[in-house]
């Protein structure tokens, strides 16, 4: 998960500080020490994480926090504040070009997940209700035309190449007169990558940008790679003067080194940031945002963003009224957990509520095969036997086990699991009215708590 390590770390040491009741110059100077190191274990770079140190502790020893009723609090806040404007203060928007269509060229090393995050970026835009049209200027890397077309397609966004020609320049001019032709107000163009930076992608990369002139030029970098990615980005930006930086893989990079010090290095804005392997897995970047989720102050805006995309209003509004009815069935479960894994991994979206840390998340059992098998179980129920319109009889359940691969003892430990569910749903049903107003799309159990 994100930035694990590291928020791990910066908590504990906050948690110590928190347990005393005045801070003394001492407790302040081991805390930063804690801090230095942790940011350097995260593979931050040593300059920014010799600065981060001296700015937080220059505004921590002043006898506005050290003599405060809260001091300790006042030093998180201080450290969030840092960490908000280490990582550049506040989002930074994609620039649109006021004369369609908006260029926006795609640059980076192999293996970062280019064609990936293009296709992402054009999905992401395209609900945002623009017209994107990708075009495939990779002529090098074998299937890499092919790629592009399967995710664009996957996404029901064009896609513009010419097989057989190997002159990428020639391509993003004939793209973007397409884009012209069609009325699509977003061209985005997927560029070659290299293993290592060299002049022939530079210089490839440069014409392009000469004859196409993009709006925006997007580094795409692998935020696993840490100093290495942020060494990257500033290579590129010296020869490209890059608009802004994509960082992929970041929930897989428990240090968080690259969001951490590529803002400082290069002086360009992270604009996005990719969150998962699903083509709809590509997140705004919010400095703000990721301080509160390092620190485990939790991520409230986010999630609800996630809820209001992945949840369907009308569908929590008739699961209400199953649920003050007590009608509530398997087909209603399922669709519950439908638009549950729309949010994205259990896991990441705990880690967005406050107060929830990393290490407390490796105690949660959140299994998503075993989500999948309960996932199984029920679809191979007949529809009657889903709304609990035929009786689930001991032959039905053996039926069942074999269709959904599972064990008759899981089949059992499911329809348990329910009854017992909705046994307590009637018993709530009399309070259940008011509750549900305030929540709504409430879902009485997470299905990660059902026994294997």
């Amino acid at each position: 998960m994100a930035f694990e390590s590291l928020a791990d770390k910066l908590q504990n040491t906050f948690r110590k500080l928190k347990g005393k009741g005045k801070i003394s110059e001492k407790d302040l100077k081991d805390a930063m020490r804690e801090v230095k190191l942790a940011l350097l274990e995260a593979d931050v770079n040593f300059k920014v994480v010799k600065d981060f140190v001296r700015q937080v502790s220059e505004r921590a020893s002043g006898a506005e926090v050290m003599e405060s009723l809260t001091p300790a609090q006042q030093v998180i806040k201080i450290v969030n504040e840092e960490l908000v404007r280490l990582m550049g203060g506040t989002e930074q928007r994609l620039s649109i070009s006021s004369k369609p269509p908006t260029v926006i060229m795609m640059a980076g090393l192999q293996g970062a997940g280019k064609t990936t995050t293009a296709a992402k970026l054009g999905g992401l835009l395209k609900k945002q209700g623009k017209r994107p049209l990708l075009c495939a200027c990779d002529v090098y890397r074998p299937a890499a035309v092919k790629q592009l077309q399967i995710v664009g397609g996957k996404l029901d966004l064009p896609v513009f190449a010419e097989e057989g020609c190997t002159d990428a320049v020639k391509i993003a001019k004939d793209g973007l007169a397409h884009a012209l032709a069609h009325a699509n107000d977003i061209l985005i163009i997927d560029t070659a990558g290299r293993l290592h930076i060299d002049e022939a992608l530079m210089n490839e990369l440069k014409e392009i940008s000469k004859e196409v002139k993009p709006t925006e030029i997007l580094l795409v970098v692998d935020a696993m790679t840490g100093q290495d990615a942020v060494n990257v980005a500033d290579a590129f930006n010296k020869e490209l003067e890059i608009g802004g930086v994509i960082l992929t893989k970041l929930d897989g990079d428990t240090r968080g080194g690259a969001a951490l010090s590529v803002r400082a290095v290069t002086n360009k804005p992270i604009k996005f940031c990719g969150m998962g392997e699903k083509l709809t897995d590509l997140e705004v970047f919010h400095p703000d945002r990721m301080a509160s989720r390092i620190l485990g102050m939790g991520d409230m805006l986010s999630l609800i963003e996630k809820a209001e995309q992945a949840l369907d209003m009308k569908k929590a509004e008739e699961l209400e009224r199953k649920l003050r009815t007590q009608q509530f069935t398997f087909t209603d479960f399922l669709d519950q957990m439908e638009q549950m894994k729309n949010m994205g991994p259990l896991q990441n979206v705990l880690g967005m509520l406050p107060g929830v840390n990393a290490a407390a998340l490796k105690n949660v059992d959140v299994d998503e095969k075993r989500l999948a098998r309960i996932e199984a179980i029920i679809k191979a129920m007949t529809p009657r036997e889903r709304d609990l319109l035929d009786k689930l009889t001991p032959s039905r359940k053996e039926r069942i086990a074999r269709g959904s691969g599972t064990g008759m003892n899981e089949v059992n430990a499911l329809i348990k699991q329910f009854e017992q569910m909705q046994k307590m749903m009637k018993q709530l049903s009399g309070g259940m009215s008011k509750k549900m107003k305030k929540n709504r799309g409430f879902f009485g159990k997470m299905p990660g708590g059902f026994p294997r």
